[in-house]
């Protein structure tokens, strides 16, 4: 994100073109950044590489699953098997991220009697035996596929200081009275530090272990915000930006107004092709240097520009996370969301604009059009590409880049994948220097996502969000309007203070169970209303959506800070209105 700062600065002072090298008179200071880069890789491995599951041997065992009362699998349950009444396991496991546990029976054990303990922290204990039929099974033939096992959630006293801690941490947050990255930081410790100090001296301030923390970290997320931070610093250093910072102001003919609503159908429109995190990377340099020359407060350009993407992104299922997640776990496929969101979010993106306008109305004002000759011409003259060569190895990865984000998914290549393999690409093939390009990487930005990751599946595991869940199911009842009303603004509303990702993760089999109960419900009606109020509720909060993190880091470094109450005064307004048209289709397409 750095690449902002450094457009900041060459349109004020004209500096030079390439970053400044590390201080060579501090030689630890230039391997901050590698060692930095080496301990998120360790963080991922750390979490993803577990051992796999064990087969059933010589076809003796008891395998199954075990879920939460939504149906959810639960992971890293502790599962313990006993015979014939005895006090010792003769086997014991623990349950895979997918629910699925097996359990090996000794080849030489002779049971009369079996009994499968459950443990899990924030659950109810849980024995199952098997019984009559089942048990004759298990005998006769030495292995036995249980019926799924049901957790009931426990609520401890971890329950009320994990919610303490994550209030304290928006608390922190929103008065500002510490850096966005310290006030997670500090909550992650505070959680550790309860887990293990506190739960030493009582299992009931447990929370979580550390490799379960690093589980709830998507590292999804920060691979693609790496990969995309180098692939631009790269792009920005042809001077490519400055030239479509010409093209956008040279269509706006001097308006302001009409160049913010430029802007903000681009990042609509790109977000629904690509994801909004990847989009505001690549808009977010154009508009600070659109801004800067223009003579605008930067942020009357791009604030819209990202509440448009968040808005955007509604419309296809590759849009954002929350849309494949949905997707994928309702079976619904690229031209369901096309059909059924896309006209949505025309109506949300339309009443967007109009409350921009009237938002920045004064500062559009304030730039005449008779300034344009002038600033086309000072645009002109920033426009020039110096190395022409780099600029178009650096176009035809990028190009592949963008196939690989459209197409990518029909072969599992995951947008993280994808940016990584374009960054080592242009690294390797245009041969910038390697120092300043890992200068250009925001690790700040990084580690407060890995540490709010953190934070909200400590938020997780206690069971906050199952219960929000469970009051959702209780109060909609048997109405198709209140279902889907309430699924849209709960979700709208949470999603400002939780990251839409999680929540929206819990709220799925709330959804598949009302869809199954209540009558007047068209098709998946639920799914959609859950994806459009967590991805338009993502423009309430500066912490609501991942794009909006990025962009904050972007214009802070660039000497425009974004605050989290500054966020909410334009932020919130403009949820209100899009939740307000969204929920207006979702009326007009399911119900009437």
């Amino acid at each position: 994100m750095a690449h902002g700062l450094m457009m900041c600065r060459r349109v004020a002072r004209a500096p030079s073109r390439l970053p400044p090298r590390l201080n060579p008179a501090r030689p630890l200071a230039r391997w901050v950044p590698y060692l930095a880069l080496a301990l998120i890789v360790g963080l991922w491995v750390a979490a993803h590489v577990r051992s796999p599951a064990v087969a059933v041997a010589a076809n003796r065992g008891v395998a199954g699953r075990i879920l939460d009362e939504y149906g959810e699998p639960i992971r890293d349950a502790r599962l313990r098997l006993y015979v014939n009444r005895e006090d010792e396991p003769i086997a014991e496991t623990h349950s895979q991220p997918d629910g699925e546990y097996v359990l090996i029976l000794p080849g030489d054990e002779v049971a009369s009697s079996v009994r499968i303990e459950v443990e899990r922290a924030h659950f109810w204990t849980h024995n199952w035996s098997p019984e009559g039929e089942e048990l004759a099974i298990l005998l006769a033939e030495g292995s036995f596929l249980t019926r799924d096992i049901v957790l009931e959630r426990r609520i401890t006293i971890s329950f009320w200081i994990t919610n303490a801690i994550f209030v304290g941490m928006l608390g922190l947050i929103a008065n500002e009275r510490f850096h966005n990255t310290l006030a997670a930081l500090l909550a992650v410790a505070t959680i550790f530090a309860v887990s293990f100090i506190g739960g030493a001296l009582n299992p009931n301030l447990y929370i979580f272990n550390f490799e379960q923390a690093l589980g709830h970290v998507d590292f999804e997320v920060i691979f693609l915000l790496l990969g995309m931070m180098i692939v631009i610093g790269i792009i920005e250093e042809t001077g490519i930006f400055q030239w479509l910072a010409y093209q956008a102001y040279r269509l706006s003919r001097g308006h302001a107004w009409r160049l913010t609503i430029i802007l903000m159908l681009i990042a609509a429109a790109t977000s629904a092709l690509l994801d909004n995190v990847t989009t505001m990377l690549l808009m977010s340099p154009i508009i600070l240097e659109i801004a800067l020359v223009v003579g605008m407060n930067p942020l009357a350009l791009v604030m819209p520009a990202l509440l448009a993407s968040n808005v955007g992104g509604l419309a296809t299922l590759v849009g954002t996370p929350v849309n494949i997640m949905v997707g994928s776990y309702a079976g619904l496929s690229f031209n369901d969301f096309l059909v059924n969101q896309t006209p949505g979010v025309i109506l949300a993106e339309a009443g967007l604009i109009a409350y921009v306008l009237l938002r920045y109305r004064k500062e559009y004002r304030r730039i005449s059009p008779a300034q344009s000759a002038n600033l086309l011409k000072q645009l002109e003259a920033n426009t020039r590409i110096e190395d022409p060569a780099k600029l178009r190895k650096a176009g035809i990865v990028f190009t592949i880049l963008l196939l690989l984000f459209v197409f990518g998914e029909t072969i599992h290549l995951t947008p993280a994948v994808s940016a990584l393999i374009a960054a080592v690409a242009m690294l390797i093939w245009v041969n910038p220097d390697i120092d300043a390009m890992m200068t250009v990487v925001d690790w700040t930005t990084l580690i407060f996502f890995i540490g709010l990751f953190m934070v909200i599946g400590a938020v997780r595991e206690v069971g906050l969000i199952s219960l929000i869940a469970a009051g959702m199911e209780r109060v909609v009842g048997n109405s198709a309007w209140a279902s889907v009303l309430s699924i849209v603004w709960m979700a709208a509303i949470f999603s400002g203070v939780i990251d839409n990702i999680p929540f929206a993760a819990a709220m799925l089999p709330v959804g598949r169970a009302l869809s199954r109960s209540v009558p007047g419900l068209a098709g998946n009606a639920l799914y959609y209303a859950l994806a459009l109020g967590s991805d338009l509720g993502g423009n309430s909060s500066l912490i609501a959506s991942s794009a909006n993190l990025v962009v904050a880091g972007i214009t802070e470094r660039a000497g425009y800070p974004i605050t989290f109450m500054k966020f909410l005064r334009i932020g919130l307004p403009a949820t209100l209105v899009t939740v307000t048209l969204g929920s207006v289709w979702l009326i007009l397409r399911f119900i009437v």
